[in-house]
């Protein structure tokens, strides 16, 4: 009976031995296939490098401002009498905008050069008594006092009566009529505003790292924000502000543009380009080329690679670069690329070091210095 439970014993010890055995041989042999698969090659599409020449430029967005740029009120309190103007007109200097009403002035008027007139013949009458030293000095110069006096209040009531006529104090573009015809105004009760154009101000801020770059003459180049016609306006910095902005660390500059289209409107955010120097050489990639990370940003190079086994197959290298400025749909790579490297454009996001890759350049990813999207 022990003979036969030993070795029944032994029956189920090799059995159970001879299961894991081939087991074993099966783990390891999915084990060595596993080591040994080649993921199939991602599709992607590439650009191959080349060196261009980038200006130097620093990029802010600016404000729009007028040259010269009023609210048009008026001086002294009264009805309005006569309207000269149209909304979003164009005036000239000195053109007349409206007429308060100013009948009891003129009566005024009339009654000061009356006295004036009294007084001027009283002057006369007592020079010629001076004369033959029938008035005494205090006598005659009581009268040329009297008749100064009256010349005096006849220039005061022409002066009131001339600052109840608005006039547009320079030339330029009205805004829209904010009075009515037989309207009571305040003194400073504002009318219309009035803008000129042309030439036209830009103000934008620059970081302070930059003022020793950015200085009167520097050319500007300014398009409207968010505008999809390309149109741009040129002029050059005509001031920079004396002090730096302390919750910023910026500091205003001003440039002075030519606008004598008018299509640049005190208030418009704009986009103002600063040309600092001469060019820089860059290698100017898709901006869906590179792949950023906290670590640092990389590339993917297309190159001819070696599996473990020795077989070549064409794959990517990741190449960490330096970026520099954006223009548009491209970024320029300062250093860390040279020109003739192939550049994998879409796909990065599913890289990795080592990756075997398949390109296909039908549809590319855009690559415009001005791009001008279809949905904006």
């Amino acid at each position: 009976m022990v003979k036969r439970m030993a070795g029944m014993l032994a029956v189920t010890a090799m059995f159970v031995a001879a299961l894991g055995f081939v087991k074993f041989k099966q783990i390891q042999t999915a084990i060595g296939q596993a080591a040994a698969f080649q993921p199939p090659p991602e599709a992607v599409t590439t650009i191959v490098a080349a060196e261009e020449q980038w200006p130097a430029t620093l990029s802010a967005i600016g404000t729009i401002a007028a040259v010269q740029g009023v609210t048009v009120s008026a001086d002294l309190p009264g009805t309005v009498d006569r309207i000269g103007f149209e909304s979003g007109r164009t005036v000239r200097e000195g053109e007349v905008l409206a007429l308060l009403d100013t009948r009891q002035e003129q009566a005024q008027l009339a009654a000061a050069e009356s006295q004036r007139e009294l007084a001027k013949l009283n002057f006369d009458r007592m020079q010629g008594l001076l004369d033959e030293n029938v008035v005494s000095r205090a006598e005659f110069d009581q009268a040329n006092a009297n008749y100064r006096q009256s010349d005096a209040r006849v220039g005061e009531i022409k002066a009131a009566i001339e600052r109840k006529t608005i006039r547009a104090p320079f030339s330029g573009l009205l805004g829209i009529r904010q009075v009515n015809l037989g309207q009571y105004l305040s003194a400073g009760t504002a009318l219309v505003t009035l803008q000129s154009l042309n030439p036209i101000y830009v103000n934008f801020g620059v970081p302070q790292q930059a003022i020793g770059d950015v200085r009167p003459g520097r050319s500007v180049h300014v398009t409207e924000k968010d505008a999809t016609d390309g149109v741009e306006f040129g002029g050059r910095i005509t001031a920079i502000d004396s002090v730096v902005d302390a919750s910023t660390r910026n500091i205003q500059a001003q440039a002075t543009l030519s606008n004598s289209d008018g299509k640049l409107r005190p208030g418009m955010f704009v986009q103002a380009e600063v040309t600092l120097g001469s060019p820089s050489r860059v290698i100017a990639l898709p901006a869906s080329s590179i792949s950023y990370a906290p670590y640092g940003n990389s590339v993917y190079v297309v190159a001819d690679l070696k599996d473990p086994n020795g077989k070549p197959y064409r794959g990517v290298r990741q190449q960490f670069v330096k970026v520099g400025a954006a223009r548009g749909d491209q970024i320029s790579v300062t250093s860390g690329l040279k020109p003739g490297d192939e550049v994998v454009t879409s796909g990065v996001f599913k890289l990795r070091n080592g990756a075997a890759v398949q390109v296909n350049n039908k549809i590319r990813p855009a690559n415009s210095l001005k791009p001008k999207p279809e949905n904006s």
